[in-house]
């Protein structure tokens, strides 16, 4: 997830320097995924309001989810069941050490 500093509730807000930093900093953790996971694609969103399904009203962010074909995504949907392929304290050791690499 790339969140920038500013705590604004509409994309439009952010000044055009956090929003170019923004996507620099989400082109990076493409980068970063595609090496360290191997997706296949990589689904890449922002939810803008409640309504949208935002659940921090009044901050915007952008997801970024490496997806493989066939991956169980669709699980989480019908079996409201969550598939970790590896422990989140992996997954964030992995993705600083990566990122530190990549400055």
């Amino acid at each position: 997830m790339v969140v920038p500093y500013a705590h604004l509730d509409e994309l439009h807000k952010l000044p055009n320097d956090a929003a170019h930093e923004m996507m620099i900093m989400t082109q990076r953790m493409e980068a970063v995924l595609r090496s360290l996971y191997r997706p296949n694609g990589i689904n890449l969103g922002m939810n803008i309001g409640q309504a949208a399904g935002a659940g921090v009203a009044g901050h915007i962010h952008m997801h970024i989810l490496p997806r493989w074909v066939a991956d169980a995504n669709f699980v989480s949907v019908i079996g409201e069941t969550r598939v970790l392929p590896e422990a989140l304290e992996v997954t964030w050791e992995r993705l600083r050490q990566a990122m530190r690499q990549d400055l």
